[in-house]
């Protein structure tokens, strides 16, 4: 009895994720009648601020949409990117997670890279009221933490490899580098708040 209750629950999980999928394609192409998506689009997209808390956070996730990198998101690069989030597996959602950070797209994470995502991460938990058990610990007591676990050469970067391997290790890791495993939870946080305006 208790698998099957388990089942059902995985299935309405995936109903809502199909759910939340096609609402945002009605809304993409509403307010995208060109089928391109620019930054202050997206940001808008979900409710977020030009600057302030979640901006930050915003700009990265756009960058990990943009494949192409030409500074647009397609509707087939965002269909892309979500039904990752929603459905890939961990190494496919980690390989996404890193681009984030990557802000520069050297291939390489970097303290200051590492810095800026977690106080982003923390920014808008603090928004969303979703804070963790780690909230005591402080951005860079983080950061430290991250990359004495990660960076296996001791070079002061994190390549793709060690990123995935550290958090695949450690569960504390992965919670924190994850970017909470479901941007598009975070996405819906956003859209929810700002349909009261």
């Amino acid at each position: 009895m208790t698998d099957m209750g388990q089942t059902q629950q995985t299935e309405s999980t995936e109903q809502i994720d199909i759910k939340i999928i096609q609402d945002m394609y009605k809304k993409f192409i509403l307010e995208c009648p060109s089928g391109l998506l620019f930054l202050h689009e997206f940001k808008r997209f979900f409710g977020v601020e030009a600057t302030g808390e979640a901006s930050d956070y915003a700009e990265n996730m756009f960058r990990a949409f943009d494949k192409n990198g030409d500074n647009t998101i397609d509707f087939l690069e965002f269909v892309a990117a979500l039904n990752l989030v929603f459905r890939g597996d961990l190494e496919h959602k980690l390989r996404w997670s890193f681009k984030v950070y990557d802000k520069d797209g050297n291939g390489y994470v970097d303290r200051n890279e590492l810095r800026s995502i977690i106080d982003s991460i923390y920014r808008v938990k603090k928004i969303s009221k979703n804070n963790t058990s780690d909230s005591y610990l402080t951005v860079d007591e983080v950061v430290d933490r991250i990359l004495a676990a990660v960076d296996t050469d001791g070079d002061g970067t994190v390549s793709m490899e060690e990123f995935i391997r550290g958090a695949q290790q450690d569960p504390w890791l992965l919670n924190i580098l994850k970017l909470d495993m479901n941007p598009a939870r975070w996405m819906m946080d956003q859209r929810r708040k700002s349909a009261h305006f």
